[in-house]
């Protein structure tokens, strides 16, 4: 049982969250936490509950297209004792605030607080149960509240809104991605290039350098002797859209292009798809394009090697064309979570020019 004054004291702090006015602009500092890093609140006596379990299946869920599965998000748990608890939860750069809207625990009590008797209503009705907010107390902050009228009720919507749930956090976290990717610098002369003689343009990371560069496949590399890294390009012209490319097309595509451009260091050695893993293809959409996205594995044929690998095919109708992109590493020191997360930013930094007509200038380098 909670104590009284708790409460009264969690109350009296909520009566300011929503309060802030700037000048001329956002002074505020910016969030604690680490990439990919999420705090869960939620009363203590609740963490082996079906929301939990829901959270830790949805936000939580192991990445079965990696060498070794990794979870997407890493959680930490945590309760509501004191107000400096409160004040933590608030700082963190990542948090889910969870609770049904009747539970009689110190995260109860400020959910309710936070919610209006509008929202609350809509909460016991079921009408609603998620609501994100963006840099409410610090810079650069991604928080989401979720709340039913029970637990049972709470964990099955969790896991049914699980990819809506996700990706807003996954959209948030590819910002940042981006940022810090492109923090160090980047090759704008390159991404021009692209656009001036292929037309489309990613942006370049600052030590990718160039490596095949045909009619219609490019490819670049980021090569250390412990982490190596490519990036492909490929487009197919005069398609009409996304409706007859299925698995084997991607797969067959893919390995082909591998098979040619991808190679090893001995006779014979060439990147290919490990298909005894899994291989995941979901829809969705780059910066506006129709997309398929695709994460599995790879491993060398003729060599013992693997790593896993991000594929997207784009619609580009604007040019009725087909693009296929594809981000490989190897690196078996190192997790693989984090190098995928920093494809998917470079990833949707992709963009196509309506207007570019070929040339015959061929690519270069400066």
């Amino acid at each position: 049982m909670i104590r009284k004054n708790q409460i009264l004291l969690l109350i009296i702090l909520v009566a300011g969250l929503f309060v802030w006015t700037g000048c001329d602009g956002d002074y505020r500092r910016s969030a604690q936490g680490g990439f990919s890093e999420v705090l869960v609140v939620m009363d203590s006596t609740q963490w082996d509950s079906p929301t939990a379990d829901a959270i830790r299946a949805t936000f939580g869920r192991e990445m079965m297209t990696l060498p070794r599965p990794e979870e997407r998000y890493d959680l930490r748990f945590m309760d509501l004792r004191t107000n400096r608890d409160l004040e933590f939860a608030k700082s963190f750069k990542n948090t889910i605030f969870v609770a049904p809207i009747t539970e009689e625990s110190n995260v109860g009590a400020f959910i309710r607080a936070v919610m209006s008797e509008d929202i609350q209503q809509r909460i016991a009705d079921g009408r609603n149960f998620a609501f994100p907010l963006r840099d409410r107390w610090f810079q650069d902050q991604w928080t989401l509240f979720l709340s039913a009228q029970d637990h049972e009720t709470l964990s099955r919507k969790i896991r049914e809104s699980e990819r809506s749930l996700v990706s807003y956090l996954d959209e948030v976290e590819r910002g940042r991605w981006t940022r810090e990717i492109y923090r160090r610098g980047e090759q704008a002369h390159l991404a021009d290039t692209l656009m001036e003689n292929h037309g489309f343009r990613f942006r370049v990371q600052h030590d990718y350098r160039i490596g095949v560069d045909t009619t219609s496949f490019i490819s670049f590399r980021r090569y250390l002797h412990d982490n190596d890294r490519w990036i492909w390009f490929s487009y197919f012209e005069d398609k009409d859209g996304l409706d007859d490319i299925d698995q084997d097309w991607i797969n067959n595509t893919r390995d082909s292009l591998n098979r040619k451009y991808i190679r090893g260091t001995r006779d014979e050695s060439y990147v290919t798809t490990e298909y005894r893993r899994a291989i995941e293809t979901v829809d969705t959409r780059i910066n506006g394009k129709p997309a398929l996205e695709t994460r599995g594995t790879w491993n060398m044929t003729g060599d013992v090697m693997g790593g896993p690998f991000l594929n997207y095919v784009v619609y580009a109708e604007d040019q009725q064309r087909i693009y296929m992109m594809e981000f490989g590493q190897f690196a078996p020191r190192y997790s693989k979570r984090r190098f995928m997360n920093q494809f998917e930013a470079m990833a949707y930094t992709f963009e196509t020019d309506a207007d570019w007509v070929p040339d015959s200038v061929a690519f270069a380098e400066e």
